[in-house]
């Protein structure tokens, strides 16, 4: 009778992948930078390697500049998947580069419409200003009205500026 060799198996990319991901919701960027980097070496041009690595580099080593670099690579091969444009943005946050976070999630909202996850982490990275009228609640019926008007003027100055 003839034996069958099993050779070690390999861990497959994808494998990887979903660990690393998996690692980086739970807060173990670190840990996840093993499994993403092994994932991104067998398929170095894949943008979901790319844009995950480059998120788990910056949480875990602060090395904005191969961080972003590695997420807007991601961003450029596959600009229809929204979760790229998130984790750029994120990646420019940590970097402390909120006004270039601020603008890939405006250029994301563009391109996706009403993502309420791009919504949401713009929201959560924006400064809010003072109430227009201080005295009364930011909830005011008037401060919201008056702060919309207040928003887009401050829009359309800011274009006719460029």
């Amino acid at each position: 009778m003839t034996e069958k060799v099993l050779s070690p198996s390999k861990p497959s990319p994808v494998a990887d992948f979903k660990e690393g991901v998996d690692l980086l919701k739970n807060g173990y960027a670190q840990a996840a930078l093993g499994p993403l980097r092994r994932a991104f070496e067998c398929e170095k041009r894949n943008p979901y390697y790319l844009s995950f690595l480059g998120l788990s580099i910056a949480r875990a080593e602060r090395k904005w500049d191969q961080a972003s670099e590695l997420c807007e690579i991601a961003v450029q091969l596959k600009r229809s998947e929204s979760q790229f444009h998130l984790n750029l943005a994120e990646v420019y946050q940590l970097a402390g580069r909120n006004s270039k976070a601020i603008d890939t999630l405006d250029a994301a909202l563009e391109l996706f419409g009403n993502d309420e996850r791009l919504k949401r982490a713009r929201s959560r990275i924006e400064k809010r200003r003072t109430p227009v009228l201080s005295f009364l609640n930011r909830d005011n019926v008037l401060n919201r009205k008056l702060g919309k008007l207040r928003h887009r003027a401050l829009k359309r100055a800011e274009k006719n500026n460029r």
